[in-house]
């Protein structure tokens, strides 16, 4: 099982040091990272790349901006692997996982 490797100091930083804003910003990442994992899903089942990569992306930027680095690192290589048309379908299991794992983060 993939860790989330979750930079704490890094989130609270971005936070402003605001544990309730901090909440906020993690309640964020999950719902948008389900939806944007319903778009990858998508891509993969219409074979489009570009949905993939897209979907992927958006992950990747939500979860580097609070230091979640596990997830950021998964949805890059699925970001990649869409662009080049490739099928990522265990690295999209491990994201899934991942995505899974935010609502064991405690602040």
């Amino acid at each position: 099982m993939p860790d989330l490797l979750w930079d704490r100091s890094f989130a609270f930083e971005q936070s402003g040091e605001d544990t309730e804003l901090l909440k906020e910003l993690l309640d964020l990442l999950k719902s948008s990272s389900l939806s944007d994992f319903e778009k990858i899903k998508a891509g993969l089942a219409a074979d489009d790349g570009e949905a993939v990569a897209d979907g992927a992306h958006s992950i990747k930027g939500a979860a580097a901006s609070l230091g979640v680095e596990g997830l950021r690192a998964v949805a890059h290589a699925i970001e990649k692997m869409g662009r080049a048309g490739q099928q990522a379908d265990v690295d999209v299991a491990e994201l899934e996982d991942l995505i899974s794992q935010l609502d064991t983060i405690s602040i």
